[in-house]
């Protein structure tokens, strides 16, 4: 039997390519902020590009996790079962501190660093990032009430890097991860009308009784969730095993199937007096979750500016390889005016991201309350944090299926982790508050703080006089932010319009500022300044030379 011969033009899997040195806007990036980081990135690009992570990011998204409501004596158990593959990925991911490493070494970059990291992570597997995002936004939160608490040992163990499955208290383990659990079947984003309650216990602790319809990560140490209290609103850490050993009062009742981010688990929960610790004052809880939902956003913009780029590096690295009607499709023109629209959007969007990292950065560097420039970046970060999670994630949909369509049947296959990356971009989008809800905590920012759209200008001029048509776009944004209160205050309906107008206006700022003037100034020529793209069909921007150089954009977007 003669074996067949491997048929020609098929491209290589998207393995061995060092993800971090493929990546000449993250190297700037991190060379302008975090300079201390690039070993560590380097290392960690290189493992991330590997066959074996691809591997077993596969793996895990093929085998997901299982619930086990009864050990076999019947004994109720609640246990979910993960693959080994997660439990690899966790280990490394948990080594690189991305679950925590702001907070424990809290130098100047230590944000950008670890947004770094997590963007890298992005491009190979999503689902293990969930519970890492949501042990890094709560580690601030619980260290403001960490002392004479419980709340301590916990904190203790979320700074820690050395994953720990075992299923014990938190106090006997080497470390911890927090999930949350806010939405209810009635509410969803609408959490003042939550019905779970909490009761005050003698010994300073709360019973909580009723559900929550999403209960992300049931497999972590302890959960953060809201609870009425009579006064309002509270916030609540519940640990999922007792001092003891025992099990909290917390019932599994199932997992959901869900569209992506198939690896981890999510789950619909019952409490019955379950036992739990307050978080800050028994009527501010939304306010409390706030302070961590703004850094669970971030991870929002930097997951998808992720999925975007791996998305664009795997429809690049196939059209190098691939020859369609006698060249190679790389070097087709339109081919090539479609990649540099997606090498455009794709370096925007981590410029975005970078940017709100940044920003993190800076505002921890100035703590002080009367400090104008902590105000000033608090009160910009405040505005363009709501707007980058509504534009990057919302892009992110489009330029997966944009570059899923470039390997055409290949694409579409489970083989090809492009349709996996396309099944994970909408929970970005979903996750900590969908588009209209950040879109109207946009308006609602611009509303109460009175210098959130002085410091939002005040950013923007950074970059003015650059290119003419990022001036007609902040200046016409900056007529909006001044009558916004006529305009977009008494129409919701203009609140999407001005998110993307900011989220834009920021990209271009930054490209402007710290990208390659054929980079800069085709984005601004094709997004700003009354351009017709705003959402267009990818590759048409480069009807009439509005994007001039596209070899080299497309050079860029993957450095061989």
């Amino acid at each position: 039997m003669t074996l067949a011969t491997p048929f020609p033009n098929q491209p290589p899997p998207f393995e061995g390519h060092n993800l971090y040195r493929a990546d000449p806007a993250l190297q700037e990036a991190v060379a302008r902020n975090a300079a201390f980081a690039h070993t560590a990135l380097d290392a960690w690009g290189t493992w991330l590009g590997s066959a074996d992570a691809n591997a077993l990011a596969d793996a895990a998204n093929r085998n997901p996790p299982q619930l086990h409501q009864y050990d076999r004596r019947g004994e109720r158990i609640d246990r979910v079962e993960f693959h080994p593959a997660w439990h690899e990925l966790m280990r490394r991911a948990m080594a690189e501190g991305e679950h925590s490493s702001p907070w424990s070494d809290p130098r100047p970059g230590a944000q950008v660093a670890r947004a770094a990291k997590y963007y890298l992570h992005a491009q190979v597997e999503n689902g293990t990032q969930c519970p890492l995002t949501m042990t890094f936004a709560a580690a601030p939160v619980l260290a403001q009430h960490a002392a004479g608490s419980p709340i301590g040992e916990i904190l203790a163990r979320i700074h820690a890097c050395d994953y720990d499955t075992r299923d014990l208290p938190v106090d006997a383990k080497r470390s911890a991860l927090i999930g949350m659990g806010m939405t209810e079947r009635q509410g969803g984003s609408d959490v003042r009308s939550n019905t779970t309650r909490a009761e005050a216990l003698a010994d300073g602790t709360w019973a909580i009784t009723g559900h929550k319809w999403f209960f992300s990560a049931p497999q972590c140490d302890a959960h953060l969730v809201l609870a009425q209290t009579g006064r309002g609103l509270g916030c609540f850490l519940l640990p999922r095993l007792l001092p003891d050993g025992t099990r909290n009062a917390i019932r599994i009742n199932r997992l959901k199937d869900k569209l992506g981010n198939r690896s981890n688990a999510s789950a619909e929960v019952e409490f019955e007096r379950a036992l739990a610790w307050p978080i800050g004052a028994r009527e501010r809880g939304i306010a409390t979750i706030l302070e961590m939902v703004g850094f669970t956003r971030l991870d929002c913009v930097i997951g998808s500016a992720g999925i975007m780029r791996a998305a664009l590096s795997r429809a690049v690295h196939f059209t190098r390889h691939r020859v369609a009607f006698g060249a190679l499709v790389a070097d087709q023109p339109l081919m090539r005016a479609v990649l540099a629209d997606l090498a455009l959007e794709s370096e925007a969007a981590l410029a975005l991201a970078l940017r709100l990292a940044r920003g993190v950065d800076r505002v921890a560097a100035s703590p002080g309350a009367g400090d104008t420039i902590d105000g000033s970046l608090r009160a910009a970060s405040r505005v363009i944090a709501p707007a980058a999670k509504f534009w990057v994630c919302k892009r992110a949909l489009a330029v997966t299926g944009e570059a899923m369509e470039v390997l055409g049947g290949n694409g579409y296959i489970e083989e090809v982790p492009l349709a996996r990356f396309y099944r994970e971009a909408p929970v970005n989008s979903i996750w900590e508050g969908s588009g209209n809800v950040v879109c109207l905590d946009v308006v609602r920012v611009l509303a109460r703080e009175p210098g959130a759209a002085d410091a939002l200008v005040d950013e923007l001029g950074a970059a003015r006089g650059a290119h003419p048509a990022y001036d007609t776009h902040t200046a016409a944004l900056l007529a909006l932010l001044r009558g916004f209160g006529n305009v977009v205050g008494n129409d919701p309906a203009n609140a999407r319009g001005l998110a993307q107008a900011i989220a834009l206006a920021i990209s271009g700022s930054e490209l402007i500022q710290h990208a390659p003037h054929f980079v800069a100034d085709a984005f601004c020529a094709s997004r700003l300044g009354g351009a017709p793209f705003s959402g267009a069909v990818f590759g048409a921007s480069s009807d009439g030379g509005v994007i001039g150089d596209l070899r080299a954009i497309v050079d860029r977007a993957l450095a061989d």
